[in-house]
């Protein structure tokens, strides 16, 4: 076999870690056992500005700091006396408005740090901020409740490190027909027929064998479900929502799937912001909508709940570029019909008390929400998963 076509393919199972001998006992397994509940987490990546989000457009200080920047008062979608929308998220602001929003205000976590990098694998991990796990926390909850690697699938071509676990990763796939083609690949089955169990002892190539081999029986199982489905509802024209259309048509094609990953880039405004926010800011809220409305029509919503985060926020201050620096605390969303706190879950920091930096205090720790989607949607044991206790909040 050509060894370059063998790495090449190698690669797209790279994403799939799994021991073979438990893959085929669960493909059939009754979805009921897992539960009907899912979860839906979406990345705003590159640290969204929450300031200009979610406007304090009372608030003299806000303006003052951002004298180019601000969101005029009069172009705010106002919620309360206080807060209200970017003129963007209109479509969020229904969703508000029909009590089917919950915002978490300055979300983050002690020492927070402000690489962009660091701090997604801070957010993915669940982890503190001095210390570095290999881990996601929802690869932890597919190592101790999954039972196949598409327990959890990220629309993407790569797998983030949130669903990496020790024993089982989730699946990336944009597409699952490429997915199923490529593990069908005469070069791929070659190597999978002609394999030796005593290969799966050898660290390297073992892993390499359990992941191809994983990938093969997992691409079938999501390509046999996703073909049955079909996508009738009419989303936005770009890649965002695209994402949000595969994850609605794979949960009406009745996979066991209980965490879809997706994610939104470009939000690392350091020049120009006031445009770029405003384009992206606008795509999340018209696919948020698509979806929620997609979820309805196929009686799903009540059992999705949906989170929304981004790695950290912006300086309050603004720079010289007409844009934001890195940050630490912001806003967190929550989209779900069956939440116990909608609207706004807390009050936003002072903007006159801010830390060494510039940036807001956190006063909920982003790990207290994870451990209350864990306990309360999941129904699984959080502390196993997050590898300590963290104070559970009231918003699901």
């Amino acid at each position: 076999m050509d060894r370059r076509h063998f790495l090449k393919q190698s690669v797209l199972a790279s994403s799939l870690c799994f021991v073979p001998n438990f893959i085929k006992a669960f493909e059939n397994l009754d979805p009921k056992s897992l539960g009907y509940k899912r979860l839906v987490i979406i990345q705003l990546a590159g640290g969204n500005d929450g300031l200009n989000t979610i406007v304090p457009f009372n608030n003299d200080t806000y303006y003052r700091n951002r004298a180019k920047i601000a969101i005029e008062k009069k172009d705010v979608l106002k919620a309360t006396d206080e807060l209200g929308f970017h003129a963007s998220l209109l479509p969020l602001k229904k969703l508000y408005d029909k009590g089917h929003l919950t915002i978490i205000n300055n979300v983050g976590y002690p020492n927070p740090n402000r690489s962009h990098f660091r701090a997604t694998d801070i957010w993915q991990t669940a982890s503190h901020a001095d210390q570095n796990l290999q881990t996601g926390w929802v690869g932890r909850y597919l190592d101790l409740y999954g039972k196949q690697p598409y327990n959890a699938i990220e629309i993407d071509d790569s797998l983030s490190l949130a669903l990496k676990g020790q024993q089982m990763n989730g699946i990336a796939t944009t597409n699952p027909n490429v997915l199923f083609r490529t593990s069908q690949d005469p070069y791929f089955k070659n190597v999978l027929k002609y394999y030796q169990d005593d290969h799966l002892s050898e660290h390297n190539l073992g892993y390499l064998y359990k992941t191809m081999i994983a990938a093969e029986s997992s691409a079938k199982y999501i390509f046999e479900k996703y073909k049955t489905a079909s996508a009738k509802f009419e989303y936005p024209n770009n890649a965002f929502a695209n994402q949000l259309k595969m994850t609605s048509k794979l949960m009406s094609s009745g996979i066991e799937t209980k965490v879809f990953y997706a994610s939104l880039g470009g939000f690392d405004t350091h020049v120009n912001q006031l445009n770029s926010q405003a384009r992206l800011l606008k795509i999340y809220a018209e696919g948020i909508a698509a979806f929620v409305d997609d979820l309805k029509q196929q009686d799903t919503f009540n059992d999705t709940l949906i989170l929304t985060f981004s790695e950290f926020g912006r300086r309050v201050k603004q720079n010289a570029a007409n844009g934001t620096d890195h940050g630490a605390a912001s806003n967190l969303f929550i989209i779900g019909n069956q939440l116990k706190t909608p609207g706004f879950y807390n009050e936003l920091a002072n903007l006159d008390d801010l830390d060494k930096n510039g940036d807001l205090k956190f006063t909920v720790d982003f790990r207290s929400i994870y451990a209350t989607v864990l306990d309360k949607w999941l129904a699984v044991d959080d502390e196993r998963i997050l590898n300590q206790s963290f104070s559970k909040l009231k918003f699901i």
